[in-house]
């Protein structure tokens, strides 16, 4: 029996001086849909080169400002400008902004289809015109290149001529799944968000009348791990990062 006791106390005293396993650091992003691709292509070689496991949530753009103003909880948000009421709600660092990217919002058709001429805006007006049916982004919807979209209208002035043959989507990624499945003959979305194998993506719109659309990565100013954050932020903004954010028709900020 006193045997058995002594195993036992030293079994007990082995276990307890066995350093408990390091647990897994984690942080926490959100982005507008724009930016999904790249973050997500860039992600697995950060958890590689870290050992910090990336949990990313992605919205639209007006939609992930208004989360990021109100205070739910990510460590690194990444938002569209203007956005004085992120910069307001003392949610992020101002400080610690980095200008990761910015995207066209472009023209896609059904893969095989012949390209239409968006070179200049009359041109672009034109090919509108004619088009039987056009899909985008659903601006309601907080999606930003529905926003840009309807600016570019305005500024072409055809919107009322268009009528009901402007197609709002739920997102970029139904607008471009329309496009590939010939439901619509031209697609509109972010040049980044054109991953759809049954497209042809024809270019982006002429930026006389569509401003690119820039992305800004912050600290949140309640990181639960603020040195993680900064890596990853660091990372997003880095010459490694910039690569696969033209290799997503996107500009690198830097």
């Amino acid at each position: 029996m006193k045997h058995t006791i002594a195993i036992t106390i030293a079994a007990l005293g082995l276990c307890a001086s066995q350093p408990a396993p390091a647990q897994t650091r984690e942080v926490t992003l959100i982005g507008p849909g724009g930016v999904r691709n790249a973050v997500e292509a860039l992600i697995p070689a950060f958890e590689k080169k870290t050992g910090i496991k990336v949990k990313a949530t992605f919205g639209s753009g007006l939609g992930t400002k208004a989360q990021v103003a109100k205070g739910d909880p990510f460590d690194v948000p990444i938002v569209q400008p203007p956005y004085p009421e992120v910069l307001a709600s003392g949610n992020v660092i101002e400080s610690s902004a980095k200008t990761l990217a910015s995207v066209q919002v472009g023209v896609a058709v059904k893969k095989g289809s012949k390209k239409p001429d968006i070179s200049t805006p009359d041109a672009l007006k034109k090919t509108l015109l004619a088009a039987k049916s056009v899909a985008y982004p659903d601006a309601a919807g907080g999606a930003a290149a529905g926003v840009s979209f309807v600016e570019t209208l305005k500024k072409l002035g055809i919107a009322d001529q268009l009528g009901s043959r402007l197609i709002k989507a739920a997102g970029g990624a139904k607008a471009m799944e329309m496009t590939a499945n010939g439901e619509v003959e031209i697609g509109i979305t972010f040049l980044s968000e054109m991953e759809n194998p049954g497209l042809d993506v024809v270019g982006p719109l002429p930026r006389e009348v569509s401003t690119p659309t820039t992305l800004v990565g912050f600290l949140s100013s309640h990181a639960k791990d603020a040195a993680a954050a900064k890596l990853l932020l660091d990372y997003l903004s880095s010459p490694e990062a910039a690569k696969v954010y033209r290799e997503q028709r996107m500009q690198p900020g830097r």
